[in-house]
């Protein structure tokens, strides 16, 4: 059987750090387990809780991934790829989507063993526990709050005054767009102010 092709991906938060203990560990690893490193990706700078549009290597090497460059995905640590449950389990679905695992060296996990993929489906269950909860919370806020007479959505400055201005300036073919313009409100409210007034 050919050995895996593995890249490998080391982060630090400031640029004046270095990625070179992250590389030589993932290297040893590497060496020890038989796997060919095809790419190291490397971003310098960039803190965990940035998402993959704002860390550039990491972008590049999920394209990488999508396109079969590697079967395996080497990092120092799990809060190298993402600070994130959330993020870190979309990341790990995408990848086991196009068939690349992950190995994590300080949580010895690595998605190639049975026991690995058990610990991310435990994680993939309790990300979306989390997300229900937080989900309940805002519904039970929003309840609340409508119950106590708090008027929800975006203030808006429509009162007699401003639906009175309305009707005279339509009377007058001001085109909508352009009362929306003066009067600060949006279309939407104007054509019901309109049609409430017919």
């Amino acid at each position: 059987m050919d050995s895996p092709r593995v890249a490998i991906y080391t982060r630090v938060s400031t640029p004046n750090q270095t990625t070179d203990n992250q590389r030589i560990s993932l290297e040893q690893v590497a060496a020890l387990r038989g796997w060919t490193i095809v790419e190291i990706y490397s971003d310098h700078g960039f803190s965990g809780s940035k998402g993959r549009a704002d860390r550039p290597d990491l972008d590049r090497m999920l394209k990488d991934a999508v396109r079969g460059k590697f079967d395996l995905i080497a990092v120092w640590s799990l809060d190298r790829l993402g600070r994130s449950l959330q993020h870190l389990i979309e990341t790990v679905n995408e990848l086991q989507s196009v068939g690349v695992d992950l190995y994590m060296h300080q949580q010895a996990l690595d998605t190639t063993t049975p026991a690995g993929k058990l610990a991310f489906s435990i994680f993939g269950a309790f990300a979306e526990f989390e997300k229900s909860l937080i989900v309940e919370r805002v519904r039970a806020g929003l309840e609340r709050a409508k119950r106590n007479g708090v008027k929800l959505g975006r203030p808006s400055n429509l009162n007699d005054t401003v639906r009175a201005a309305i009707v005279a300036l339509r009377a007058k073919d001001v085109s909508i767009r352009t009362i929306a313009s003066q009067l600060k409100v949006g279309t939407g409210t104007i054509c019901s102010v309109l049609a409430a007034a017919a």
